[in-house]
């Protein structure tokens, strides 16, 4: 049995990072999930907020486990529709200026149409502003130019564009010949790909899970909610799958699955932490323990939100979050083989 199909895999995670989905306009790429989720032939429910809850009966049904992974985005909104035609933003999500100057960018307009632009330091010409580069990279400077002819508010509104329309990044996906997968928005839909192969592989081969367990897709993580509702009561055990982060004074690497302790939220739960640790030690996945400084996840959004649930979190490194993302091939592939072994072992107080 093959758990992780690397072409399959790429190709997904291609399609998903391909599809604009900032915090606050997720409806197409959940439609999208939604007709995964359909052609796997497993079912689902949506919640209010748009995510989707997909359900696997497992031989125990008193018992639940739950994993999550969100396919919400960073991004920005329209701030203002400058008089000279330009775009001012309001950021969607936690990101810095700096890692979005100069990104191509689609406006999606409240009408339906998508319109290309560039977002740029209002002084970016060094001809012309002789402090370009040493002027701060925030909203007061940051401003998107719009591709179309408008040099005026009036001009910028005629092509349909409002204070409160979404923009999107420009992924610029990339799989290189040497195994890395460079591209905006990794964070998270490498895990959501993960996820949505996993499930391709118990339909697949008819794997009868030892618990029932739920596959929540939530689009509003970014913004800190995503996961923090409709869990389901008999849910017992919450992992969430999102990226490892990389830097100074971290172990995480884009190699291996990278398991966190503790995270601003403070620490996961210990037992089922090393329940984690156990598994990739016992199936020869590679794997780094590391703590998260600046880092909260759809599982401790839902202990905060009061779900009595034993809470984790794993999943593939990303290099550079939140702004140029990479991370290798071998990173998914560990991410997979926890994922996997973890869903068929037995819950930590019922272990032998």
């Amino acid at each position: 049995m093959q758990i992780f199909n690397e072409k399959e895999t790429i190709q997904l995670l291609e399609t998903l990072t391909n599809t604009p989905s900032p915090s606050g306009y997720t409806t197409k790429i959940m439609k999208l999930m939604a007709s995964m989720l359909d052609d796997i032939g497993v079912s689902y429910v949506q919640t209010n907020k748009g995510a989707l809850i997909a359900t696997v009966k497992g031989k125990n049904d008193d018992r639940h486990r739950l994993l999550t992974a969100h396919t919400d985005t960073l991004g920005a909104m329209v701030k203002e529709v400058k008089s000279s035609g330009r775009l001012a933003l309001s950021m969607v999500g936690g990101f810095r200026w700096n890692a979005v100057e100069g990104e191509y960018c689609t406006i999606h307009t409240a009408r339906g149409e998508a319109i290309r632009g560039t977002i740029l330091m209002h002084e970016t010409s060094v001809h012309v502003y002789s402090e370009m580069g040493t002027l701060p990279r925030d909203e007061k400077h940051i401003e998107v130019r719009v591709d179309a002819k408008t040099t005026s508010a009036e001009d910028t509104r005629a092509l349909g564009i409002e204070v409160g329309d979404f923009i999107s990044f420009d992924n610029r996906f990339e799989f290189t010949e040497s195994g890395f997968v460079k591209s905006r928005h990794l964070d998270d839909k490498a895990s959501t790909t993960l996820l949505i192969q996993l499930l391709k592989l118990i339909k697949n081969e008819s794997i009868e899970l030892p618990y029932t367990t739920h596959f929540y897709i939530s689009n509003n993580e970014e913004i800190g909610y995503g996961g923090n509702a409709s869990v389901p009561e008999q849910t017992v055990e919450y992992i969430a799958v999102d990226m490892g982060a990389i830097g100074d004074g971290q172990q995480s690497d884009e190699y291996t699955v990278s398991i966190c302790a503790k995270d601003s939220s403070g620490p996961y739960h210990y037992e089922l932490t090393r329940q984690l640790v156990a598994l990739a030690n016992a199936n020869n996945i590679e794997y780094k323990l590391d703590i998260y400084p600046h880092y909260g996840s759809d599982a401790s959004a839902a202990i905060r939100a009061g779900f009595d649930v034993r809470h984790a979190l794993f999943g593939a490194g990303i290099e550079s979050s939140h702004a140029f993302e990479r991370t290798h091939v071998d990173s998914l592939r560990h991410t997979a083989a926890l994922l996997y072994a973890y869903v068929i072992s037995p819950m930590i107080d019922e272990e032998d």
